[in-house]
């Protein structure tokens, strides 16, 4: 699949996800998908609520979740599937099982070589979000964003079957940096990686980062004491996607297991 034909498969089908079709078909294709992608909706409204598809893959929660307060718990940003965590071994990361992606190439020339070379030997992990899940992500812990970098790339699917396929399939896809740090300095990053049929990946605290856009350059955004708090909504995915995060080294340990679903506000990890 080519990065032209993935693009505009994504595009054509951000269009109809996003028209509001007369409420007894939109009913029919609410309840279709929900039906074929096994949605759990017991935590949302009523199937019949979303006037569209896309309100429907971007779904809030009708309540907060319980959110465990230990100011050095990571929590999971999302629901979702570990498809791999770990360390990070000679500067790469598990893509899946047998493949791995550099850690270097997937964050882009924006991010310095000094805090690149904090992750050697440092801690990883991948969430997948299929196309069933919950699609809004959220603040891991208190952070303060540095920066973010968009980078734009092709939308090959996410799925078990593509990451098996293309070698280091997250460094060839559209994502979004995001350079993070504790309230003690320590460093760490979430890559969001776009997917076809990603619509859009939308970043409540700043509305200029454009994902899907035809551009093929790299665009940059820093941020003067940008403080987001644990559990808060961040933004969206308009479709199932992946999350990656990574820990400079000696930072924290791991407490999540590979090959498990995990919810958001679950601990994946404790700050040492």
């Amino acid at each position: 699949m080519s990065n032209f034909k993935s693009s505009c498969a994504s595009r054509i089908f951000g269009v109809f996800a996003s028209k509001k079709f007369p409420s007894l078909i939109q009913n029919i294709i609410n309840k279709m998908y929900v039906k074929l992608m096994k949605v759990d909706l017991s935590e949302c409204l009523h199937v019949e609520s979303y006037k569209s598809l896309n309100e429907l893959f971007t779904r809030e929660l009708k309540q907060p979740r319980n959110l465990n307060s230990n100011s050095n718990e990571f929590i999971s940003p999302c629901d979702a599937f570990i498809s791999e965590c770990g360390s990070i071994k000679e500067q790469k990361a598990l893509q899946i099982k047998g493949h791995f992606y550099r850690v270097r190439e997937i964050l882009s020339y924006f991010i310095s070589k000094k805090n690149k070379d904090k992750l050697i030997d440092g801690d990883f992990i991948n969430f997948y979000l299929s196309p069933k899940d919950y699609h809004r992500y959220h603040v891991p812990i208190d952070m303060r964003v540095e920066r973010a970098v968009h980078i734009p790339g092709k939308l090959y699917p996410v799925n078990f079957k593509w990451l098996n396929k293309i070698p280091e399939l997250f460094i060839e896809n559209e994502r979004v940096v995001l350079e993070c740090y504790t309230k003690d300095e320590k460093l760490f990053y979430m890559v969001f990686v776009g997917a076809l049929n990603v619509g859009k990946m939308k970043f409540l605290f700043d509305e200029n980062i454009q994902t899907n856009v035809s551009s093929s350059c790299e665009q940059f955004y820093r941020y003067n004491n940008l403080w987001l708090k644990k559990g808060d909504e961040m933004g969206r995915f308009e479709m199932g996607s992946t999350i990656v995060m990574f820990f400079e080294k000696d930072m924290v340990n791991l407490d999540c297991t590979k090959n498990k679903d995990i919810s958001f506000t679950q601990k994946v990890a404790y700050q040492k």
